[in-house]
């Protein structure tokens, strides 16, 4: 199994160069990940925009999250990621004065895009500072364009297809691409002993980029795939719900591990599995399906099991005020995180880049947002009431956040992140291992 210090290095052909990844662990608990620096008082109230609201008068900071769908797990983490950075900006004196709003929209899933759609039309005619999501990479690639064509500068907080990597001047994220967590996953994998491996990959860009990473990680170090390799044509459709034939077939190639890399079609693919008689703790998940089945499933039936979620740890220090604004916004319990670190930088790399253009209009904080990732050195700070003093008084910054990712490269994605491998426990919930941070360069 991954040990909690050790280095690997690989090479990973992925779009138009060889991306090198050099990977090496970190403590585990957590210990690794960034201090919290956010506003201990900050607002647990959700500040929506007013209907007369612009950026005239507003950083408007629209969101495109899964309110819907078979991703609608994530939107609270990232919801309240969103929320706290916003309440924290608006606790530091707002972007020059002016005081930070959410306008928030669903993305739904690829299984239906026109919610999609309507939501990226909706926020296009609100001309918001940004679009904060979506969390599906097949989403994003659906409204990608059309928020480029409108000059409005999107930033996933949880997009990690290949497909999206240097896709234009208006596209960033805050996640890593497929490129690292695939082949964190594929050595967590055959660092576990597990030498044939079968994957349950459903046809979608974020499915299939990550086997394709995570079959070259499993390759490299010696390992085959005996079902669902890239190019055999095995793949399911998203939203398909009964899985008995795909189940047999994978099993019939004898594999030490499957790998299931799929979305709300996990659900019903674990009961088939363990109807068939697999052993459970030989599973890997990943960011898409690493959820809570405390409620899904009998007690003991993902023992074992294990996944990775692209991002660092939040200390329970940042939890602990992602709970307390989420309870306060939405009266309810935030018992998921994924994701909402990303959100939460996202946000804050926003707020100082219209800082430092002196403008919350999309078009013209989006030439700063490299600049205050850190991308041209700079004082390190962590937090916006931090950094905004600097960036105000024309000091270079590198922001560094809570996600624990490296300044925006070219490809206007992080240059290094963190990977985080949790194992399931006997209630069908996962408890943090340890994180591997990732480095990328092109």
């Amino acid at each position: 199994m991954i040990k909690s210090k050790y280095a690997l290095r690989t090479s990973i052909l992925a779009g138009a160069g060889i991306i090198a990844i050099m990977l090496s662990g970190c403590a585990s608990g957590g210990s690794s990940t960034p201090s919290s620096s956010a506003s201990s008082s900050a607002s647990a109230t959700e500040t929506d925009c007013a209907s007369d609201a612009t950026t005239a008068n507003n950083l408007v900071v629209g969101t495109i999250l899964p309110i819907t769908g078979s991703l609608a797990y994530l939107n609270p983490p990232e919801q309240a990621g969103v929320g706290l950075a916003v309440s924290d900006i608006n606790a530091a004196g707002g972007v020059d004065g002016k005081q930070a709003c959410i306008l928030p929209t669903d993305s739904g899933d690829s299984t239906d895009l026109s919610v999609s759609t309507a939501s990226a039309q909706k926020l296009i005619t609100a001309k918001p500072s940004v679009a904060i999501g979506a969390a599906s990479s097949s989403v994003s690639l659906n409204v990608v364009d059309a928020f480029a064509s409108a000059k409005i500068t999107q930033i996933s907080p949880a997009n990690t297809s290949a497909k999206l990597s240097g896709y234009g001047p208006f596209y960033y994220r805050t996640a890593p691409p497929d490129s690292v967590q695939g082949s964190a996953l594929g050595s967590l994998i055959t660092g576990d002993g597990n030498s044939k491996v079968a994957f349950l990959v459903f046809n979608d860009s974020y499915g299939t980029g990550l086997r394709d990473f995570t079959q070259k990680s499993i390759e490299s170090a010696g390992g085959t795939v005996v079902y669902g390799a890239t190019g055999a044509g095995q793949e399911f459709p998203p939203g398909q719900t009964t899985f008995s034939a795909e189940v047999t077939a994978a099993l019939a190639s004898k594999p030490d591990a499957i790998v299931i890399l799929a979305f709300d079609e996990t659900k019903s693919i674990i009961p088939e599995l363990v109807a068939q008689g697999w052993n459970m703790s030989k599973t890997y998940l990943s960011d898409g399906n690493t959820a809570d089945y405390s409620k899904d499933f009998q007690a003991g039936t993902l023992t074992g099991a294990q996944g990775t979620i692209p991002g660092a740890q939040p200390n329970d220090t940042f939890k602990a005020q992602l709970v307390s604004w989420y309870k306060g916004a939405e009266n309810a319990d935030l018992k998921d995180f994924s994701y909402a670190p990303e959100a939460y930088d996202a946000t804050t790399l926003t707020a100082l880049a219209a800082l430092k253009a002196k403008s919350n209009v999309s078009a013209d904080l989006n030439k700063e947002l490299a600049a205050v990732s850190g991308a041209n050195g700079g004082t390190k700070c962590a937090s916006y009431a931090e950094c905004a003093p600097l960036v105000s008084a024309g000091t270079e910054i590198q922001y560094t956040g809570q996600s624990g990712i490296g300044p925006f490269n070219s490809h206007n994605e992080p240059s290094s992140a963190f990977i985080g491998i949790y194992k399931y426990n006997a209630d069908n919930t996962y408890t943090f291992q340890s994180a591997i941070e990732g480095e990328t360069s092109y």
